[in-house]
């Protein structure tokens, strides 16, 4: 692989140096190559950023709703028009399956920009009348907003934290995971290609100080990230001194409920997509498989054909299922877990080791692991992976599966597999998440509100329900007569 140019710092509607000169090195999850160097923005590039952001905020939110969908909806075209590029760049750049990025990054991150453009003219108040006069409310902008990325899906978060700020007149900086900071920029460029004014979308690169000098900076409104619990904590606390808006999407250890009346086909299909898709790196995943007694021999037996039919391979290839995990740290972490389980006595029934890959040697592999014989106290079970682990579980009735997959600090998602869907409303009712799938797993159309509950995060995003995040609301009443004082 050829190295590519340097990657700078975007403020301003321009590439522009780090102010103190330093770089770091972003690799090929693949062969663990160098694909370029990028840029590290410090406290002085946050502060620039943030002056830009302020200076294009006053062009941004002074045209209507119509204006600024206008300009969205042509970024959205863009995205389409370079689909290919930016599959392969996030393929490059994450060790995603090139099968997958077309449709799940790129195309899932142009949806985003589609739905918010046609949104952005809908904000609007109410009017009401009272004793005296009447009131109306006008839902504004906050201001300058910061949106910090994972590196699972770099574009798609880059679109889902923009496109309802940007909508609704406000100005965002963007910090990039380190692991993935390549596509963001991309989209930057984009931006700018559609009219949007200069200093309205910011990307600055970085690690947990770039980070930090946004979640401190007094004069950013608002805070949205994607990440782990801990960093959620830490943002919150940094937020905390200013009263910054918080947004957070972290992590989960979701449940998997397979009921005996299901279409077993179609519940080992939900159960791959929720386990070993992106290679189980993502946050919703549905890690914890519960399965009904009756029917475990069955879905198991599918279960494992399906795995052992699953491809590794270098992720460029169309052919490729399962891709590298984006790190060699990130690697050793799975693979720790996976040592965890055998010394807790669970039986690995597929997979399980470090996977090497003609050509990709150097590769950060990890063959698609199926556990069973666990308990819910065993550290696989309640613990986060992130990677292509799935814990196998058995139930015997309703009531039992629901306080067993509610038996978690954590509440993103859940999944239900049942033909009785009285049972499966009933299910989704009594599950402790924000997100609940029947008969289906992972999908997340744009329209439908995305967040969880516990330590799952706080807020939604996607859908209208977005904008709540990304505006305040403010009351005018007005007086039809004269003030009558009692003094």
């Amino acid at each position: 692989m050829e190295r590519q140019k340097d990657r700078l710092l975007w403020i301003g509607g321009q590439y522009q140096q780090g102010t103190a000169g330093e770089f770091f090195d972003t690799l090929n999850p693949a062969d663990g190559q160098v694909i370029c160097r990028v840029a590290i923005a410090g406290d002085e590039d946050v502060e620039r950023a943030v002056n830009a952001a302020e200076q294009g905020l006053r062009e941004w939110r002074a045209l209507d709703g119509t204006a600024r969908g206008r300009v969205l909806m042509r970024t959205a075209w863009l995205l389409r028009e370079h689909r290919d590029e930016l599959a392969h760049l996030e393929s490059l750049d994450a060790g995603k399956p090139i099968a997958e990025t077309p449709e799940a990054d790129v195309d899932s991150a142009a949806d985003c920009l589609e739905y918010f453009a046609g949104q952005a003219s809908s904000l609007q108040g109410e009017y009401q009348e009272v004793d005296g006069g009447f009131f109306y409310t006008r839902p504004e902008p906050l201001g300058v907003c910061a949106g910090i990325g994972a590196w699972n899906y770099p574009l798609q978060i880059a679109a889902w934290k923009s496109a309802p700020a940007l909508a609704a007149g406000n100005a965002m900086i963007f910090k990039p995971a380190e692991l993935t900071p390549l596509s963001a920029l991309r989209l930057a460029e984009l931006f700018k290609e559609a009219g949007l004014p200069d200093g309205v979308f910011n990307v600055v690169q970085g690690f947990a100080e770039t980070g930090q000098a946004l979640t401190g900076h007094p004069r950013i409104a608002k805070v949205s990230l994607t990440g782990e619990v801990g960093t959620g904590k830490a943002v919150m606390r940094s937020a905390s001194d200013s009263l910054k808006a918080v947004t957070l999407e972290l992590g989960g250890k979701s449940p998997l409920i397979v009921f005996e009346d299901a279409d077993l086909d179609n519940a080992v299909s939900g159960a791959l997509l929720g386990n070993f898709f992106t290679q189980g790196q993502i946050c919703t995943n549905g890690t914890r498989v519960f399965v009904q007694e009756s029917v475990r021999d069955a879905f198991v037996e599918k279960l494992l054909s399906r795995t052992r039919a699953l491809r590794l391979g270098n992720p460029q290839d169309p052919d490729t299922d399962v891709g590298p995990l984006i790190s060699q740290g990130h690697m050793e972490h799975v693979l720790s877990y996976i040592e965890k389980g055998r010394e807790e006595g669970g039986q690995v029934l597929i997979g399980g080791e470090r996977a090497r890959v003609p050509g990709c040697e150097n590769g950060h592999f990890v063959e698609p692991t199926v556990f069973d014989g666990l308990s819910d106290d065993m550290t696989i079970v309640r613990e986060e992976i992130f990677g292509p682990v799935l814990s196998l579980l058995t139930f015997r009735d309703e009531q039992e599966v629901t306080a067993r997959a509610n038996a978690t600090p954590f509440g993103l998602a859940g999944g239900v597999f049942t033909r009785d869907l009285d049972r499966g409303h009933r299910m989704a009712a009594n599950l402790d998440a924000g997100i609940v799938w029947i008969n289906h797993y992972n999908i997340t159309p744009i329209e439908m509100p995305f967040g969880g509950f516990k330590q799952s995060g706080i807020g939604k995003e996607n859908s209208r329900r977005a904008f709540e995040h990304y505006t305040r609301l403010k009351t005018v009443y007005v007086a039809k007569g004269d003030v009558e004082a009692p003094y």
